[in-house]
Order: C-alpha cells, then sequence, then structure tokens
C-alpha cells in the first residue's frame, strides 16, 4: 500500500494557490483540467515530501457550500521557521487562529475553511509578537 493524497474541494482556485503555494510554499507538481466533467485537479506537494500530496479539486460554476465542518481535522506542515512562515501569510492577509506563542506550533485557515497546522522544526524561543498575541476563530 501506498499513500497518495489528501483531496480538499476549493471554490476560487486563484485564492487557494496563493495560499497553499505562495503562503506555505508549496510546489504545483501537477493539473488536470477535465472539460466534460467541468473541474480542475490541482496536485501540490512540499518540497521535502513530493510524495505527499494535496489534491485540490475545483468543481467549476459550483455554489455549494462545503461549510466549516471540523470532522476533516487538519493539514500538517513542518517548516523552518515558523515565525517567518506566520509573518508571511499575516502579511498576505490571512489570520493566524493560534499564533505560535511556544515558537512550536500555529494554526491557520485556508479560503476554504481547511485548517493547517504549521509546526517548528525544533523549536524556537517564544518571540513578539507571537507571544502575546491571542487566538482567532477557531482552527
Amino acid at each position: 500500500m501506498k499513500y497518495l493524497h489528501t483531496m480538499v474541494r476549493v471554490r476560487d482556485i486563484d485564492a487557494s494557490l496563493r495560499f497553499y503555494c505562495e503562503g506555505l510554499g508549496l510546489k504545483e507538481m501537477r493539473r488536470m483540467e477535465n472539460e466534460q466533467g467541468k473541474f480542475t485537479l490541482v496536485f501540490l506537494a512540499a518540497p521535502d515530501s513530493p510524495e505527499a500530496e494535496v489534491e485540490l479539486t475545483y468543481n467549476w460554476g459550483s455554489t455549494e457550500d462545503y461549510g466549516s465542518a471540523r470532522n476533516f481535522g487538519h493539514l500538517a506542515f513542518r517548516v523552518e521557521n515558523i515565525y517567518a512562515t506566520c509573518q508571511r501569510l499575516l502579511d498576505m492577509g490571512y489570520t493566524i487562529n493560534r499564533p505560535p506563542r511556544d515558537g512550536h506550533m500555529a494554526f491557520v485557515r485556508s479560503p476554504d475553511l481547511v485548517s493547517v497546522e504549521i509546526l517548528q522544526d525544533g523549536h524556537l524561543p517564544p518571540a513578539e509578537p507571537w507571544v502575546s498575541m491571542p487566538n482567532t476563530g477557531q482552527w
């Protein structure tokens, strides 16, 4: 058996690619457009683990509400510098729902409300403004 990917439905492919690629640093591995089925699949992966992909599924013209159910859980990524990653996401306009007060763990949500856990490779000492930043919303 081999793990292939996790699929996430998205409402706006461009907004999702901005979050996952520009914000988190994932790379687009491949893309499939299906005119008959009216959908686009974009496969993303972290540079250090290209075999573990996230599939973004965009159904053209869909108005379905994907909701914000928490039964899925979250995606998790290890980063070299959690403070730099969170600052980049913050500068891009995303809310850091659970700031990295401990220098180790943070949570942010994608444009489609998918919870993403960001974990520091090792630990960084607690630092401002993160130490004083409160939680926001749900993650």
